[in-house]
């Protein structure tokens, strides 16, 4: 990993802005059916633990799962989020960024169930569903 940097970016109409993200450059592509439904294709995303949005209330927020939960502009759809609640991680969608010449494509999840119909040229690391689950599933009491 080559660290964290502060980056700014926006939705599509600009009703919600991100600032002061200490995001990483790596760049994962999740390829669950979730995030197909939702994006249309791999959702590009990249981490942060450190982020401050503007425009709060154009963020709809939908529970998609025991531990997460998804953002978008209310305004004009654009994806924004994926949240893991319990450690506060924002996987921000890496399209909203204005400067993205810092990024690089690292990591692909939910490998076993990408569809065949794309595929991506450079070598990244992979997890299965179960590798996922496992390692930011729900622990169990």
């Amino acid at each position: 990993m080559l660290g964290t940097f502060s980056k700014e970016g926006k939705c599509l109409c600009g009703a919600v802005t991100i600032n002061d993200a200490d995001v990483t450059p790596d760049v994962t592509a999740c390829h669950c059916a979730m995030c197909l439904r939702w994006s249309a294709g791999p959702f590009l995303e990249v981490t942060s633990q450190h982020v401050k949005f503007e425009g709060i209330d154009n963020i709809s927020r939908i529970r998609s799962s025991e531990w997460a939960e998804r953002g978008f502009c209310s305004q004009c759809g654009s994806n924004l989020f994926y949240h893991i609640i319990d450690s506060d991680d924002y996987q921000l969608s890496v399209g909203l960024f204005e400067d993205q010449s810092k990024f690089r494509m690292s990591m692909q999840v939910f490998v076993d169930v990408k569809p065949a119909y794309y595929e991506f040229s450079g070598k990244t690391d992979t997890m299965t569903s179960e590798e996922v689950f496992k390692a930011y599933g729900p622990t169990e009491s």
